[in-house]
């Protein structure tokens, strides 16, 4: 690192995919910043950066980080030539804004970034809209009130994990169920809660689909999809 003061590094949550959920402070930090990051695929278009396009301007210098598209977590060699580009950035000065889609430390891929430059630069989080919630919403399901415990489960578990896991939970959001949701269906269908099951997609967006997910096809369940799964009501 030189002798100039370092920039500072802002993860910014932008929301499931409505722009208009982008918060106020997340939208005045992204057009003040000269360099904005976002995760991307190995080819095609960055589904953050497009969340905020409208408010890019063409000054702004871009990165995209390329992510390996296939199961599994990206590797480690992925996040540490991230974070050096990005160092390289912050050591000239230069205020990076890194778009995250949902929360950036919700399952976000900011949380890489962070636990390898927190401690030598700046580092702020702007808190985004989760998949979460904006599923729920979308669902109209409540979540929770007084001492209801949410369970978040990767359908990536092993099946006697998740089999275990969605028996022990009030309420249950399934993620990651695309290439899984096979095995979702046999566990939820052993536990007797596969006709309870919402299925939600691609919330917020234009394209959202809600519906029962014992009527789901699996052929043609995509990324950005959820399962909820609530036992009983959930009354005040």
């Amino acid at each position: 690192m030189t002798g100039r003061v370092p920039g500072q590094l802002c993860g910014i949550g932008v929301g499931p995919g409505d722009p208009e959920l982008l918060t106020l402070k997340g939208l005045r930090l992204l057009q003040a910043a000269p360099v904005v990051a976002y995760p991307a695929p190995e080819t095609g278009a960055s589904f953050a950066r497009g969340i905020v396009a409208q408010w890019l301007d063409r000054g702004q210098r871009e990165i995209a980080i390329r992510f390996p598209m296939r199961p599994g977590p990206p590797p480690a060699a992925i996040y540490d030539e991230a974070a050096a580009q990005l160092a390289a950035v912050l050591d000239l000065g230069d205020d990076v804004a890194f778009l995250c889609q949902g929360d950036p430390l919700f399952y976000g891929s900011f949380a890489g970034i962070y636990t390898r430059l927190a401690q030598r630069y700046p580092v702020s989080v702007v808190p985004g809209v989760t998949s979460l919630t904006a599923c729920a919403a979308a669902a109209g399901l409540p979540l929770a009130q007084r001492d209801t415990a949410i369970s978040v489960i990767p359908a990536t578990l092993a099946e006697e994990v998740l089999t275990r896991r969605l028996a022990e939970s009030d309420v249950a959001a399934i993620i990651k169920i695309s290439r899984h949701f096979a095995k979702l269906c046999r566990v939820l269908d052993r536990l007797g809660l596969l006709r309870s099951a919402i299925y939600i997609e691609r919330a917020t967006l234009p394209n959202q689909r809600i519906a029962p997910l014992s009527e789901i096809d699996p052929a043609e369940v995509p990324y950005f999809a959820m399962a909820l799964i609530c036992r009983g009501e959930i009354s005040g």
